[in-house]
């Protein structure tokens, strides 16, 4: 069983083609938990329209996305999770590929395709055709998770909530989490199409990477949370799986 986690906030322009993409990969014993963070569109009119068993839909006011995710993990029950932004699209064979290698690894990332609001593509390759490599220490400095290209294990989830009250990103602290006790798998595949349209409900892909030209932090506020996601990692070496 997979639980699909996907978090919402006013995105009737793009929501229903993501839905759309997932769905057909699902088996009927699957999930696709969407929890909505008080939309003030047609978001939830939309959500609604859908007469699927393996959806279930939740109402929150976190105004935060990392909360919404958070409550989504609480609540994913799959022995596979997959995280999903609302407006972007799933490649059609994403599911397969994923669960494949979740076989023999703990967390699996994938590459991915940026697209515009328009569906038009606007960079090929996330990763640049060279494909990044696993390493804590590597990825702690330069932070490669990007939460929509992650599938993971139900044992990580368990080891990465609850989450650090602090951190300003989800996606990087479960790679940190499976960089120290799992092991991860990396693939040049491009498994969605990753939508940047400048009101995207989730960080950006650099928002919290170090020393990035493109991050809204300062340098000190990005050391700041590494200092801070360091101290709460260390607890995570004595949890119990």
């Amino acid at each position: 069983m997979i639980s699909v986690c996907l978090a919402s906030y006013n995105g009737e322009s793009y929501i229903k083609k993501q839905i759309d993409s997932i769905l057909p990969q699902l088996n009927p014993t699957d999930e696709l938990l969407i929890s909505d963070d008080g939309s003030s569109d047609g978001t939830v009119g939309i959500l609604k329209q859908y007469n699927d068993k393996r959806i279930t839909i939740y109402h929150n006011k976190f105004k935060n996305h990392i909360k919404n995710f958070e409550f989504l993990l609480n609540k994913a029950e799959g022995d596979f999770i997959f995280l999903s932004d609302q407006d972007d699209i799933w490649v059609n064979n994403k599911v397969e590929i994923m669960l494949k290698n979740l076989k023999d690894f703990d967390l699996v990332l994938s590459d991915c395709t940026l697209i515009n609001g328009d569906d038009q593509v606007i960079v090929e390759s996330l990763f640049g055709g060279k494909i990044p490599t696993t390493g804590f220490v590597k990825n702690f400095y330069r932070n490669i998770y990007t939460g929509c290209c992650m599938a993971f294990s139900k044992k990580i989830k368990n080891l990465s909530l609850p989450f650090p009250e602090k951190i300003n990103s989800h996606d990087m602290w479960i790679g940190m989490v499976s960089e120290l006790r799992g092991n991860v798998k990396i693939l040049d595949d491009k498994l969605i199409l990753f939508r940047r349209h400048g009101k995207n409900f989730s960080a950006s892909v650099s928002d919290d990477t170090f020393l990035s030209k493109k991050s809204p932090y300062s340098m000190f506020d990005i050391l700041k949370h590494r200092i801070y996601m360091a101290s709460k990692l260390i607890n995570v070496l004595f949890k119990n799986d």
